[in-house]
């Protein structure tokens, strides 16, 4: 069975993937398919565990390819918290998208809270809708995620270490950080270095290939 988590971002997502790695009966990853276009963005390996707050914008396709066999989960932040961050990111791809690709000809003096909280808002309606129409789906809020996580982990069957990762789970994590152990699928222009960064082998923008285990297992490489 595969398990996707789909959230705003912004909401826990690293820490949540984090503490999935503790689990031994599935891989699992953050954002693993980035990149990809087509049949390849949604082609995960077979009783995979994805943490990809882009996901939000697939629900036709995710239903599509895996229905009502995969389980769903809705990871969720405080909206406010959530939003106070999205707007510190104003110039990032999710603001910047929102603002001049999809609301479009935004004023550029509209409050900066209010349209991320318009996102975050849109985002968790999008999910929600999605998953009231699936049978398999749950909801942890990430402020009280130690017992909805026992849950989940009771709910997939998972097998592994639940100490450790309910541990994980009160780990702050930050988007970008070298420090990442989940891969990411990145382009196929050089080697990926186990702390980020750019230097021999890398690609335009300092991107690498991944070289992770989990990388290895997914279609198309």
């Amino acid at each position: 069975m595969n398990v996707f988590v789909l959230t705003t971002g912004r909401s826990g997502s690293l820490t949540f993937a984090e503490a999935c790695r503790h689990i031994t009966n599935y891989t699992s990853g953050h954002e693993t398919r980035v990149g990809l276009v087509g049949a390849d963005r949604l082609a995960y390996p077979a009783d995979h565990i994805e943490v990809d707050n882009r996901l939000a914008w697939f629900p036709g396709r995710l239903a599509a390819t895996y229905g009502d066999e995969a389980f769903y989960v809705h990871l969720r932040r405080d909206e406010a918290a959530t939003a106070a961050s999205f707007a510190k990111r104003w110039n990032k791809p999710a603001m910047r998208a929102w603002r001049k690709g999809i609301l479009w000809d935004v004023d550029p003096g509209a409050d900066r809270f209010e349209l991320a909280l318009d996102l975050v808002r849109t985002m968790n309606s999008n999910i929600e809708h999605f998953l009231g129409q699936r049978s398999q789906t749950m909801t942890v809020d990430i402020e009280a995620a130690e017992p909805a996580f026992r849950e989940f982990w009771e709910r997939i069957g998972a097998e592994g270490d639940l100490d450790a990762a309910v541990a994980q789970l009160a780990v702050r994590h930050h988007e970008g950080t070298s420090r990442r152990s989940t891969p990411r699928r990145r382009d196929r222009s050089g080697p990926q270095s186990p702390r980020g960064g750019r230097g021999k082998g890398a690609g335009r923008g300092g991107r690498r290939r991944p070289t992770s285990w989990l990388a290895r297992l997914l279609p198309g490489r």
